[in-house]
């Protein structure tokens, strides 16, 4: 046998290895919510309607009767859906879509694991994701810090009283070189550089780290509140070694409010060159049925199996990636 069969027929074994591990901890996820009497739930993931979000890009199919169709970049409007309607605690753990997410971390086809918690506080949650998140790493040490903090302690900045030339001066004090496009973008532009650039790669170091309060600009689905005299969005986000982790939100239950962000965030689509999507009436209508108080979090199946692999690229604990398949 040469070099390179031998070499082939390692990597084949140790492939194998990784996914019999995979479906372990499959089943662990699911008797993790088992345990806790959360529901299993498998909304549909090719809708009529789309998942807006100004940063994330989905992709599309065309039905029989050649209609229009998105894979989803999230199951959350359906299990929305399915809260308003009684369901109570529910998850789902499936593949979602996003297009154009290619990279060692990325793969535009990957696993999400999303569950909602009635009654339960952000507190709670955060706590209880962090229980979800030792299954796959064991019991680690946890902090907790707020986005502002985070970006004091980090960036050496208080991003609430700072305007949009004084984020800019902190970027470049930091040696980063920005084009004149990103030079020009808003303050959340500026935030989300800062963040990405500055701040992760410190978070979570030989620790779980949850960020919380992010800026009200970035609320997306979460409610708003005021925290240290300044509107904050009651988020979540953990991140380890560097890599974010989770994102989870007190969720919006206001229909006006989430319409109003959800054509906002199709404005600024459109202003970045891409083309706006149709807002869910059916999402919408989940929100006007009464919908629960309740929090909810979105974590990534295969970061953390690379995590718990040490593996340097996704290829390496999934079946086939995107260009395999």
């Amino acid at each position: 046998m040469s070099h390179a069969a031998r070499h082939s027929e390692r990597s084949a074994t140790s492939k194998i290895t990784l996914l019999k591990d995979r479906a372990a901890m499959l089943a662990a996820a699911r008797a993790f919510f088992l345990s806790r009497n959360v529901m299993e739930v498998d909304v549909p993931l090719c809708t009529s309607h789309a998942c807006i979000d100004e940063n994330i890009d989905l992709m599309t199919v065309v039905d029989g009767q050649g209609s229009k169709r998105y894979l989803q970049s999230s199951p959350e409007y359906g299990m929305k859906r399915l809260l308003s309607e009684g369901s109570g605690d529910i998850y789902q753990i499936g593949h979602v879509f996003r297009d154009g997410e290619v990279g060692s971390r990325h793969n535009p086809e990957f696993s999400m694991v999303e569950w909602y918690r009635c009654g339960f506080t952000l507190e709670q949650l955060v706590a209880e994701t962090a229980l979800f998140i030792e299954l796959f790493l064991g019991q680690q040490p946890c902090s907790i810090l707020t986005y502002r903090a985070a970006m004091h302690t980090y960036a050496g900045i208080d991003y609430v009283n700072a305007d949009e030339e004084q984020l800019l001066q902190c970027i470049r004090k930091h040696g980063i070189e920005l084009s004149a496009e990103l030079a020009a973008g808003n303050k959340d532009d500026l935030l989300n550089i800062l963040i990405g650039s500055v701040v992760e790669p410190h978070l979570g170091r030989r620790q779980l780290t949850a960020i919380t309060d992010f800026p009200a600009t970035q609320c997306a689905l979460a409610e708003i509140e005021i925290s240290e005299g300044a509107p904050v969005a009651k988020r979540f986000e953990f991140y380890y070694e560097g890599n974010e982790l989770a994102n989870g939100y007190r969720e919006l239950r206001d229909p006006q409010e989430q319409k109003m962000r959800l054509e906002r965030s199709n404005q600024a689509r459109l202003k970045k060159g891409k083309e706006a999507l149709p807002v869910d009436p059916l999402f919408l209508d989940s929100l006007r049925k009464g919908f629960p108080a309740c929090c909810g979090v979105a974590v990534g199946f295969d970061r953390l199996m690379m995590l718990r692999h040490s593996a340097a690229h996704i290829k390496d604990i999934i079946p086939y990636c995107w260009t395999e398949s």
